[in-house]
């Protein structure tokens, strides 16, 4: 069989016929074997001239694996040209081997690829320079059918690399997603243990921060898209009963900005900044601050800040402590019969206190006429007289107003 001929059953377009003899095709694919360790060696010397220190030949760990691997593809190739059916089923192991080893260094598969693609070059140029010493009677088409050949081989090569790299990455993300699974568990845990803490960070490559913030999410489902934007290091309990979120060194450049900005819009509130074994602290707050929004006791663009409603939060931790306030503050106001009036004049003063008592601006929130908010100030002048305006007791009426208007809401 003529090397064109061979070239073709490779699954190469058919060449003109070869002026070499059966048997002088022979002698070529042996004197093209006998080569075979040189041009491997040419290889790997060019993939470490044009990709520097990839193939790590100076580390004794793997020196010889480039060379070993270039000799067996580079003569497997050989093999085929003298016998099509020859079994490939070891060296796609070896390279789908390669790419899980690619995945498992934590290394994508373009420069291993980029290293197939100069092996291939090499290939090329000097089985055709030596089939052309062996005066096998080469031209250009032959030439062609050898460059579309070897990038045929060279494709199912590098598609076993990927299939190795892809369930090596898939095991690799699923062992990982499980690590980090632990170490937020560990580090929401009351009075968690640091040392366990660093011990499960390190074997998860998670870089240990001085501080954390915890996020509490109203549940795990909603806005997953939006979270993918999430800082990489930003651990995920999406899996607990009540889904939360660890942000490491919350306080540092553009770090809350980053997070706000991949929630918003999303039922979640932040917990205070605190150091690693007070994360439990600081989900506990987030969890109740995300809880009185969701009652509609604090009003507040998403996703809340905890730290900015400490007050309205202790209160909400005691209903009948809440229940008390209510009583001694707003007192004078909820006896009134008149129920629609009493509610209008709560949430007025509510948006009084919060308006600093302006009534235009208090007008434009409740969609009303600026003389409507000062005839409802009056009435409340009278029932609660200079209270209403002294600024000790404005917190007070605050929360008293917001405890009681949010199971109505």
């Amino acid at each position: 069989m003529s090397l064109p001929a061979r070239l073709s059953a490779l699954g190469t377009p058919v060449l003109p016929a070869s002026v070499a003899s059966i048997g002088d095709q022979d002698a070529l694919l042996g004197g093209l074997h006998r080569h075979v360790a040189g041009i491997a060696r040419d290889a790997v010397r060019e993939i470490d001239r044009e990709l520097p220190g990839y193939l790590r030949t100076h580390d004794a760990r793997y020196a010889g694996m480039p060379a070993f691997t270039a000799e067996w593809a580079i003569g497997h190739f050989v093999g085929l040209l003298g016998d099509p059916g020859l079994p490939s089923a070891a060296i796609t192991e070896h390279f789908r081997r390669l790419g899980a080893g690619e995945a498992r260094r934590g290394r994508h598969l373009e420069m291993f690829q980029a290293a197939l693609r100069i092996a291939a070059g090499v290939a090329v140029r000097r089985l055709t320079e030596e089939a052309e010493r062996l005066d096998a009677g080469v031209t250009s088409a032959t030439v062609v059918r050898m460059t579309q050949a070897v990038l045929g081989y060279l494709d199912q090569l590098a598609s076993a690399a990927a299939d190795g790299h892809a369930d090596s990455g898939a095991r690799q993300a699923g062992h990982l997603r499980s690590q980090r699974r632990m170490l937020l568990e560990k580090i929401i845990e009351p009075g968690t243990d640091l040392s366990q803490v660093r011990f499960l960070a390190a074997d998860c490559g998670w870089p240990m921060p001085r501080t954390v913030a915890a996020v509490a999410l109203a549940e795990a489902g909603g806005g997953l898209g939006a979270r993918r934007a999430l800082p990489p290091d930003v651990l995920r309990g999406l899996h607990l009963d009540d889904p939360c979120l660890i942000v490491p060194d919350p306080d540092g450049p553009g770090r809350r900005r980053a997070v706000d900005t991949a929630l918003t819009g999303q039922a979640a509130a932040v917990g205070p900044t605190v150091p690693v074994t007070r994360c439990a602290e600081s989900l506990r707050l987030a969890r109740q601050a995300l809880a009185l929004a969701q009652e509609g006791v604090i009003e507040a663009p998403l996703p809340i800040a905890a730290v900015d409603h400490i007050p309205l939060t202790m209160l909400g931790r005691s209903p009948e402590l809440a229940s008390l306030l209510v009583d001694r503050k707003l007192r004078p106001l909820l006896r009134s019969p008149r129920a629609h009036a009493r509610d209008k004049l709560v949430e007025t003063f509510l948006f009084c206190i919060e308006g600093n008592f302006n009534a235009t601006e208090v007008a434009a929130r409740m969609h009303v006429h600026a003389q409507t908010v000062r005839y409802r100030v009056r009435q409340l002048e009278a029932l609660f007289g200079d209270d209403l305006h002294d600024p000790a007791q404005r917190l007070e009426f605050h929360l008293a107003l917001r405890a009681w208007l949010a199971p109505r809401r």
